[in-house]
């Protein structure tokens, strides 16, 4: 494979854009190289500029659920873009994507539609202070909740330290009401809470941790969440921007049989399109602005054609819903492959995670013992053999119903032969 057309375009683009990119995991900078730049999609493949085409278990991290250009998602877009692509006014269509999301994640009474899985984490935890009138909120070591200033914390030198900024730019007033604990850590947990019994307003979890590698909560994690926020009063957020719609049509919710006072959704929900949103009980959701007093607003909220695309996707899904069955499958003998040459593997549904090393996964700590210089060489194997896997340890693999038999049996000789 020639990736000319590539280093051409990343070379333009670092003169124009920080780093050549408009995210940074896309810059490759953790695995080496040049990063693709695509020219199209369809179904489980992407066609970079230089024409090659690879395999693909990125899938836009995560929203590719049905596979890339899905020709009922992209006629119903298509067709609503003759219409208009934004009014800043309401649309019937925001409703139907709301009822649709209703019906899939019942704990959702109400909700706000808004553009990111950013926007609606944070605007999610400003609910949830208004409604509880406390400041402070725990969040997990490794769990990433988007880029707003109180959640790009990492840990001091003890568990109860303040949290400071991991990024610059970033005051140290916005972190200080956030308070750290270890994933699967419940004696954190409760510790947290008998020293701030009064102060705490919500828990944020990624309820499958995805963004430190694909971590799963261990039996009885999420139940000791929910049972611990009830007896404290406080609010227990889902952050399923990534597992929302994507293990069940109910989420995690559903997988795990666990109902939250909130939940944010990202990824499927929009069909692929900037759309994200956060609900929960109605009493919360009432104290935002225009009814209540917590501000949230946005010109490009509910759009009509990333609600387009939202709609139509959950209809797929709502009608079809042996997919999860389908793509469960193929990403388990995926999973079996990978252990078959003796790496750790962590897979939950059709998310999953190679790490290199030999300890168990289960938190920040122990992902962070996986060899990355090893997985950067793995992925320029796979990379070289048409297979394109997220290009940094800490991101997930995604497998879409658009995966077939053939090209994931393929993908397993490529492991079975090469790695």
């Amino acid at each position: 494979m020639h990736f000319d057309y590539s280093q051409q375009a990343f070379a333009l683009a670092s003169t124009l854009m920080p780093g050549g990119v408009n995210s940074p995991v896309r810059a490759f900078q953790s695995v080496g190289g040049t990063p693709l730049f695509i020219n199209h999609a369809k179904g489980d493949k992407v066609t970079d500029i230089d024409g090659n085409t690879f395999i693909d278990y990125v899938c836009s991290w995560g929203p590719g659920i049905l596979g890339h250009a899905h020709p009922q998602v992209i006629q119903a877009v298509q067709k609503a873009c003759v219409d208009g692509l934004t009014f800043g006014a309401p649309t019937r269509k925001e409703s139907t994507l709301a009822q649709l999301v209703q019906q899939c994640y019942p704990a959702i009474e109400k909700l706000r539609l808004v553009n990111s899985g950013t926007e609606a984490c944070m605007s999610a935890i400003r609910a949830a202070r208004g409604y509880t009138h406390r400041d402070y909120i725990i969040k997990c070591i490794g769990c990433y909740h988007g880029h707003s200033d109180g959640l790009l914390v990492k840990a001091g030198s003890g568990l109860l330290t303040q949290a400071v900024a991991d990024s610059d730019g970033v005051p140290s007033g916005y972190t200080k009401t956030t308070l750290l604990a270890p994933y699967n850590d419940e004696k954190a947990i409760q510790q947290l809470f008998e020293t701030y019994p009064n102060q705490i307003a919500a828990v944020i979890i990624e309820p499958v941790a995805a963004n430190m590698g694909v971590v799963p909560p261990k039996p009885g994690y999420l139940q000791f969440l929910r049972d611990i926020t009830k007896t404290y009063d406080s609010i227990l957020i889902f952050d399923e921007v990534i597992t929302g719609f994507r293990l069940a049509l109910g989420g995690a919710s559903e997988y795990f049989g666990i109902t939250p006072d909130m939940a944010t959704f990202g990824k499927i929900v929009g069909g692929g399109m900037p759309l994200a949103a956060y609900g929960g009980k109605k009493e919360i959701m009432d104290v935002i602005s225009p009814v209540g007093s917590v501000y949230q607003a946005g010109t490009l909220s509910g759009n009509p054609i990333a609600t387009t695309a939202g709609i139509e996707t959950l209809q797929i899904l709502m009608k079809d819903p042996d997919i999860y069955d389908r793509i469960d499958y193929k990403t388990a003998q995926l999973a079996q492959a990978y252990k078959e040459k003796g790496y750790t593997v962590n897979r939950v549904g059709s998310l999953m995670s190679v790490f290199f090393t030999d300890q168990e996964v289960v938190d920040y700590a122990s992902a962070k013992t996986s060899d990355t210089q090893q997985f950067a060489h793995y992925f320029h194997i796979m990379l070289d053999h048409g297979i394109y896997v997220a290009p940094s340890q800490f991101e997930a693999m995604f497998i879409s119903d658009a995966h077939d038999q053939k090209d994931i049996e393929k993908t397993i000789q490529i492991i079975q032969t090469y790695l």
